[in-house]
């Protein structure tokens, strides 16, 4: 897992919602968020969760891939197993830890994989 700069992945969420035209207020309303809470993300003091992050890329119509790669929740990989990742992440059904439970098991396998393979 890649560690969590908060602080650039709310200059990265500023400069999206800025590229979109759109204010912090509208952003906020369009991603279900309260203005104060995207305000302290993308400051840097507050930590969003995977949803959060998904909601956000919905109103700024990016991949939400994009923002978990910024948030440190996913490493940037070229393409293979990306989309299983941020469907993982995008499940509303299962929680956080379960995620990076399901997430290590899947990265274990492809570990494994790769070392019998060459």
């Amino acid at each position: 897992m890649a560690s969590l700069n908060v602080s650039s992945l709310g200059d990265y969420i500023r400069e999206q919602r800025r590229n979109a035209q759109y204010s912090l207020r509208q952003l906020a309303e369009a991603a279900g968020v309260s203005n104060p809470y995207l305000s302290q993300i993308e400051r840097g003091l507050r930590k969003p969760s995977a949803e959060i992050l998904q909601q956000i890329a919905k109103a700024l119509r990016i991949s939400a891939e994009t923002l978990y790669v910024q948030a440190g929740i996913l490493e940037e990989r070229p393409a293979g197993g990306a989309d299983l990742r941020a469907a993982i992440f995008a499940d509303t059904a299962i929680s956080e830890q379960q995620k990076h439970a399901l997430l290590a098991v899947y990265e274990a396998f492809v570990t494994e994989n790769q070392a019998a393979t060459g």
